[in-house]
Parts: C-alpha cells; sequence; structure tokens
C-alpha cells in the first residue's frame, strides 16, 4: 500500500518529553511508541488515559475508521482479523484507522489502584472528542462491538456532528433491570472473571461446543489485566438505557442522526438487544445485518462478509464510488456469497437508506457505477 509506505511510520521515534516544545499537537501525548505501520499513543482526556493506536494520517475531508472492542476483549483481541482481511486492508489503505482501547484493557496496561473510580459509560464516550481534536480529526465513521458499540452510540448522540456513520455490533441499547444486574453479581461471585464474561461474547452453541475458536478467547481474555477488566465489566453492566427513540413514536424524539449498520450474528446472546436497537432508530437511515453461521463474534468469524458490507455502507455514504467483486467481469454488485437477503417492512427490523444532503445514504446494492439503490431492506446473509 503505497499511501503507507510515503508515512514512513518505521522510522519515526517518539521524542522525549523534554525534547518537545510547549506547543506541540503531541503536547497532551504522554507516550507513543511505533509498531510497524502502527503508532501507539497515550492520550490524556479530561477522565483520564486512553490508549490509542493509529494507522496513516488524515486523508482531506474523509472521517477517520474509528473502532472501540467490546468488554474482555482489547482493539487486537476484537479487531484484528478483521482488519487484517485483504479486502479491508483495500478500503482501509484510503482512510486513516483509530483504534481506542477502553481504559486500563489494552496489553499489558498497569493495573489501577485499589479505589480507582472507572469512568462511567458517558465518560467513556466523552473522552473521544479529545482523540479527535489530538490527532486532528474532523470527524469519524465508528465500529463498536458491545461494549464499544454502547460507548459509540452514546458519542454520537451527544456529538452528532463529529460522526458520519455507524457500525454497530452486538449492541444493546438497554441498561440492565435489577434481576439481571443481580444475577450478573451473583455470577460474578461464584464464577471466575473470564467464564462470568464469555456468555457475553459467545453464543450458548459455541460455549457449549467449547470449540477451539472459544477455548483460545478465554485464554486471550486472562491476558487482560483482571482488575482493569472487572471494573469495566461492573461499569457496563451498570449502564443506563441509550436515551433513543424512532421519529414519530414520542414528541420530540432523538435518536442517531447519521446513517447505522446494525450487525448481529444469528443466536448470538446480543440478537435480542441489536433488534430493540433497531426498533429505536431512523429506518430511513438504518441497515439491519443478521449473519447466518457466525456466533457472537462476526467480525471475527465471517470477516470476508462483514468486510463486503462495510465496502456497501461506505458506498453509499459516497466515499467510495462503486464496489466492484473483484472475482466476478461484471459491474457493481453483491458477492455471489452473499446468497440471502431478506427484505421486509416489518415492524422490529425495518432499515432502509436515503438521500441526506449531498451524499446519498445507506444501502447494500447498487443499481450502476454511478448510484446506489434505494431499498428499504433487511439483510440475513448465509455464508
Amino acid at each position: 500500500m503505497a499511501g503507507m509506505k510515503e508515512q514512513q511510520f518505521t522510522e519515526e521515534k517518539p521524542l522525549l518529553p523534554e525534547q518537545r516544545g510547549q506547543d506541540t499537537e503531541m503536547e497532551n501525548c504522554e507516550t507513543m511508541t511505533v509498531v510497524g505501520d502502527w503508532k501507539e499513543h497515550d492520550v490524556e482526556t479530561p477522565y483520564g488515559m486512553l490508549h490509542v493506536v493509529i494507522r496513516g494520517a488524515p486523508k482531506g475531508n474523509k472521517p477517520a475508521i474509528l473502532t472501540y472492542h467490546d468488554v474482555g476483549l482489547n482493539h487486537k483481541m476484537c479487531f484484528n482479523s478483521f482488519f487484517q482481511n485483504e479486502d479491508m486492508q483495500e478500503i482501509t489503505k484510503h482512510f486513516v484507522v483509530c483504534h481506542v482501547d477502553a481504559p486500563g484493557q489494552q496489553i499489558g496496561a498497569s493495573q489501577f489502584p485499589q479505589g480507582y473510580q472507572y469512568p462511567t459509560m458517558d465518560q467513556l464516550a466523552g473522552m473521544l472528542p479529545t482523540v479527535l481534536q489530538h490527532f486532528g480529526f474532523k470527524s469519524i465513521v465508528g465500529i463498536g462491538v458491545g461494549a464499544g458499540a454502547f460507548v459509540l452510540a452514546k458519542f454520537a448522540l451527544i456529538f452528532p456532528d463529529l460522526v458520519e456513520g455507524l457500525v454497530l455490533l452486538n449492541i444493546d441499547p438497554n441498561g440492565k433491570g435489577w434481576i439481571d444486574w443481580a444475577t450478573t453479581k451473583l455470577s460474578g461471585l461464584t464464577s471466575a472473571l473470564p467464564d462470568t464474561v464469555l456468555p457475553h461474547l459467545f453464543s450458548q452453541e459455541e460455549l457449549m461446543n467449547n470449540t477451539e475458536f472459544v477455548q483460545n478467547y478465554k485464554q486471550q481474555v486472562n491476558t487482560v489485566n483482571q482488575f482493569n477488566l472487572q471494573l469495566f465489566w461492573n461499569m457496563y453492566n451498570s449502564r443506563r438505557d441509550l436515551e433513543m427513540n424512532r421519529p414519530g413514536t414520542v414528541l420530540n424524539a432523538k435518536t442517531l442522526r447519521c446513517p447505522v449498520m446494525l450487525v448481529v450474528g444469528d443466536n448470538a446472546p446480543a440478537e435480542e438487544g441489536v433488534v430493540e436497537c433497531n426498533s429505536k432508530l431512523d429506518p430511513t437511515k438504518t441497515t439491519f445485518l443478521k449473519m447466518a453461521d457466525s456466533g457472537g463474534l462476526p467480525q471475527l468469524t465471517q470477516p470476508g462478509k462483514l468486510t463486503e458490507a462495510f465496502k456497501y455502507f461506505l458506498q453509499g455514504m459516497g466515499y467510495i464510488a462503486y464496489v466492484k467483486d473483484r472475482r466476478l467481469s461484471g459491474g457493481p454488485v453483491p458477492s455471489a456469497s452473499m446468497t440471502r437477503l431478506a427484505r421486509s417492512r416489518t415492524a422490529s427490523l425495518t432499515s432502509g437508506s436515503s438521500l441526506d444532503g449531498s451524499r446519498s445514504r445507506a444501502c447494500t446494492q447498487s443499481d450502476s457505477s454511478e448510484g446506489v439503490a434505494q431499498l428499504s431492506h433487511t439483510m440475513e446473509v448465509s455464508c
């Protein structure tokens, strides 16, 4: 990827604090480490330090692609397989990519002191404007999973002008009720933390089969500092509802203003929550993607299929002129591997696309290389 080579990230060295002037744009960055094409930063925010990993530089008026991982994971565990996909790399070479680790969840993180007050979900969202300002991002397209999807949705509600689009996997917009909270609390007293977190990440079928994939991730959950993870887990389970309502359902309804693609695997633990979230969003700007045979973490089990959907999502926003399947000689059409597209207008699973401003909005199938089909649709993708 020529664009990446021009940046010559591997040759850059972080400046020592005494080498930097007070007015440097990096003054809020406590440390910086370079790993291959990726730069690792620790950025001070109003609610504490954030570990952020960057590849590339802002490209004109294009938004940055910013990710936020689920509880029990970090950016590497949650997104590496997805972003290493060949087709995904073809997309990301046109954008700066920013991975955000929730406080204390990155590899090698120091343990927080006893009595440390972990940021609330609102405060986690409130940390992100500092990240955008620090790196000069004008806006983002966010990709969040589980707890990370909740944080990005909250961010978009508070700072709508900073978010151009969201891909939300396994989002649950509802806070836990008293019974759910008590059940989680009891489970935490009787089970090891990884065993408590795994049912949040994987379907019951995956856990019962105890596949090598699940076993591998159970081991990886153990690599996250367990004290810090417990704090994040407790805060996520103490979250309040996302205050969203579909326009027209209540007076002065507030919902996400940007195009949204909701993604969930069939039989995933978050399926009910994602359906609930879909019912709260504007159907003209929302696409619901239910992926077959993908389990609880579609970005890891089906990275190619999710990449394909992400291509069409960006195309609908006007950032990719057209998407051509490199395996087919024809025009820009969805891959043959997307074998089922179920379109409906049901009350709970309605989604669609429209024009918003100068750019055509979310869609997943184009009529030509110059346009995007305007369809209301729910998609179920068989792999």
